[in-house]
């Protein structure tokens, strides 16, 4: 088999090995179980379709893609400085290494109570669960990067008077974006992660809330067609992720 077809033929054949170990296992729950049925590959699909098609996801699922756009960037926003500053400065490094790594290990849905409390129901507590979640991948490979640069660009910029700011953008800020991509690709898959539990917090659309709708209708293949939505719309974005990311390594 030719190589530009192997890797796509094996995605295939791992794809179908998920379907039927999806069917047999669906199979074996139906037997003490008899609405494991609904949760099949066949009716599952077959609700994606019809969803899809009467266009009853679109609402939900551009409401979860802007609020995971909104996290990322304010991610971005305090990430990508933060690191640049730990990544430069040691003593920036051993003031905020404990406390940030403190941080980092509490789960982003512990908050969810405070957050409710703090800022109500709606969208800014899902914002805001979702930056903090996103944040740390995010710091940590800009600092990274930043430690990870040639030290001689930087004395070549200073051999040539560069101001700070063309340090910044012509030397530092390309050097590690490599790393901001890789960062921002691990923060894309913790927030899809934290997503769905997030639109629980009373909101009346996105996928997660979805997956609530669906549950008290008691419409299991529905909510395994969301189920399988929300991988489907991960792994795009995930692998769109990692395409910019080889393209600006190449």
């Amino acid at each position: 088999m030719p190589s530009s077809l192997k890797t796509p033929a094996l995605s295939a054949a791992g794809l179908l090995i998920l379907l039927i170990v999806w069917q047999i296992g669906t199979q074996l729950l139906a037997e003490r179980m008899p609405l494991a049925n609904m949760l099949a590959p066949v009716p599952t699909f077959q609700s994606l379709w019809d969803l899809l098609i009467h266009n009853q996801l679109t609402g939900h699922i551009i409401a979860s893609l802007k609020r995971v756009a909104v996290g990322l960037l304010w991610a971005l926003a305090f990430g990508v400085p933060l690191g640049l500053l730990i990544g430069q400065s040691a003593l920036a490094e051993k003031l905020t290494g404990t406390s940030f790594q403190f941080l980092r290990m509490i789960s982003p849905l512990s908050w969810m109570p405070v957050v409710v409390m703090l800022l109500g129901i709606g969208d800014a507590p899902i914002y805001f669960l979702l930056a903090f979640a996103a944040v740390w991948p995010i710091l940590l490979n800009t600092a990274t990067g930043v430690k990870a640069i040639d030290r001689q660009w930087l004395q070549l910029g200073h051999s040539l008077a560069a101001t700070r700011r063309e340090m910044l953008f012509k030397i530092m800020l390309p050097a590690v974006f490599g790393h901001i991509l890789t960062g921002l690709r691990l923060a894309i898959g913790v927030v899809w992660i934290v997503l769905v539990p997030c639109e629980m917090l009373g909101v009346n659309e996105g996928l997660g809330y979805f997956i609530l709708d669906t549950r008290d209708r008691l419409a299991y293949s529905e909510l395994m067609a969301a189920i399988v939505l929300i991988g489907a719309l991960g792994w795009l974005l995930d692998a769109a992720t990692r395409k910019l990311h080889s393209r600006w390594v190449h």
